[in-house]
Formats: structure tokens, sequence, C-alpha cells
């Protein structure tokens, strides 16, 4: 599928202050944009890359709910993040170097402004789903807030109106084991490494639960050493560790932290309650980082949100393993 490479020569200033010399935005597009077609913007999760098609195989692609035959789907790479859109790993204008820890602190609004400047790019006028699970359904939340005109339906999954105190004290128990990384803050890549095997690690026992963790990890046999569940658990920080860099993940984590649709708004019912668009708001039973009554309180405060909650063992994993039960919910919403 099509990967393009978009620059905006002009300054990108962002809400904390700091300024981009100028933004770029790698993205994948599937199908063909014409008038009449229906539009589909994916917005990626914490350390996804735009390509949806690969990590949401079972719902976007060829024969696939959302299928580029019949729809013109987009996926816009975060800013912040590695994978080619403005983030530590890209070169800084003054300094003819990556911007490695000088990248500038962003937050969800900041990635949503540079989303809706590659829509406005792209000539389209209005996206008639915008869908979105964890981090992606903050930007999908912002998007419907700041520009409710641009979106007419939207799909969001195991998230909510605001950053939880369980998940900011698991990313800053995270982003300590990166910073506790000798190597962070170097100038190469690989800064902080370690660290981030480890901030990755942390993260799966969330991501999963521990019923799962049981099924799948416990030992066939008793030892007193190498166990599973351990072996389990490094693989999965090695294998984030070969594909991530720990800037972006650092960047991207305490962008997750400051998200709440009501910060200098008013509270999150007052803001909630101007959104008009409608709305399906998809919940995993055994998610233990966005549990299903954050995501029936979320849907109960949009004025044409409705709320699902599909049974899984996956935990907040769900979301992206789903794909059956997730294609009919999404299928019969908007249908509705």
């Amino acid at each position: 599928m099509p990967q393009h490479h978009w620059i905006d020569q002009n300054p990108f200033p962002l809400e904390q202050g700091g300024v981009l010399d100028h933004l770029e935005i790698t993205y994948h597009t599937y199908g063909k944009w014409r008038p009449g077609v229906r539009v589909v913007w994916v917005c990626h999760a914490l350390t996804a890359n735009s390509d949806c098609a690969d990590w949401w195989s079972g719902l976007v692609g060829d024969g696939q709910y959302f299928d580029p035959l019949r729809d013109f789907i987009v996926c816009a790479n975060i800013i912040g993040s590695c994978y080619g859109s403005s983030g530590p790993l890209t070169e800084h204008p003054q300094v003819g170097k990556p911007y490695f820890s000088n990248f500038p602190k962003v937050t969800i609004r900041d990635m949503v402004r540079a989303h809706d400047l590659l829509r406005e790019h792209l000539g389209i006028t209005r996206i008639d789903v915008a869908l979105g699970g964890s981090m992606g359904g903050y930007q999908v939340m912002e998007w419907a807030v700041m520009y409710p005109e641009r979106i007419k339906r939207m799909v969001l999954l195991v998230t909510g109106a605001s950053e939880s105190a369980w998940g900011q004290a698991i990313h800053a128990t995270q982003r300590m084991a990166i910073e506790n990384d000798p190597t962070w803050c170097d100038p190469a890549p690989e800064a902080g490494r370690a660290g981030l095997m480890t901030a990755r690690a942390l993260g799966m026992l969330t991501y999963r639960n521990y019923e799962t963790f049981v099924a799948t990890q416990s030992n066939p046999e008793p030892v007193l050493e190498g166990h599973r569940a351990e072996s389990y658990v490094a693989y999965q920080g090695q294998k984030l560790a070969d594909r991530f860099h720990a800037y972006s993940y650092w960047i991207l984590s305490l962008a997750m932290d400051g998200h709440h649709v009501g910060r200098e708004r008013g509270t999150v019912k007052q803001v909630l309650s101007q959104v008009q668009v409608p709305a399906l708001v998809i919940g995993i039973s055994s998610d233990i980082l966005c549990p299903p009554p954050e995501q029936r309180a979320l849907a109960f405060m949009l004025p044409q949100g409705q709320f699902i909650k599909i049974d899984s063992p996956y935990g907040h994993d769900g979301f992206l393993l789903e794909y059956a039960q997730i294609s009919k919910e999404i299928d019969r919403f908007l249908k509705g």
C-alpha cells in the first residue's frame, strides 16, 4: 500500500511553547479518493506506524470491513513518533543533526492539528468515519472537539476522555525506567534502549491481564529460574526496542498523560456535551488499562454516544485482535 511523505514548510507552533521549523508527516493511503467514496481515517496508538493494514489487518485491507476497493483509508504517523513524521530522530534544521533529547514536547492536540493540516492538503473536506484505539482514540476524540464539522461518525476503542491516574502512574514508571538507563540522553538513536525494553515489559502487564498470563505463560513444570513469563516479557521488550526508540516513547507517553478534553475548556462533561458527532465506544471485558466502566462513562457523556462491551480474554490488546466482533459492532453502528 502507498506510503507518502508530506512536508509543510511553514513553522508549526506547539501547544507547550515549542515551534517546529517545518512539519513532516509520513502517512499511508489505501484505495483511491474520489467524490462520493467513504473516507476512513485511522488514528494509531503509542508505538504503531501508519501502515494500519499491517497492524490492523483483520479490519483494514482487501476483503476486510474497511476495504480499499470501496473506501479511501488514511492513517498518518503522529508527530513525536519515529516512523517518519517530525520527531526526535528527524533532523534539526539549525543543527543538521537529529533532535534526539532536544525535540520539543508535544500534545494530543498538536497531533490532531498536524493531521488536520494533512487532511486539508489531501483535499478531504469531511471524514466519514474516524476511528482509533487507546491513544488513537484520544486523537479522534480531540479531533471531534477541535473540529466537529470534520467528522461524520467516530469509533472509539478502549480509550477515555482523559488519561486516568492509573495510566499516568504506569507511564511515569516506564519513563523512570528509561531515564535510569545510563545511555539516556546520549545523542544517538539507540539511547535509552535498555530502559525502553524495561518500559515495554512493564507495559505488557497492563496490555494483557492476570488470566491471560496464567493461561499462556505458566511454566509447564516447576523450575527455580528461567520462567516462561520472564522470557516472554524480556522478548517483548527486545522486540519493541528493535523497531522503536526511547526518545519517542518518552515524548509520546508524556503526551498521553496530558490528555484531557476539558483542559482549559471546562469539565469533561461540559466539553463532551457539545460534541454532536455520533460515536460508538467499544470496551473490552478484560481490559485493566482502560476498564469498561471508563468507556461506558464516556459514551454516556456524548450526546450521540453508544457503548458496547466485547468479551475477550486479551485485555487492552483485544482491540487489535478481536476483528470479527469489532467489525460486527462497527457495521451495526454505521448502518444504524
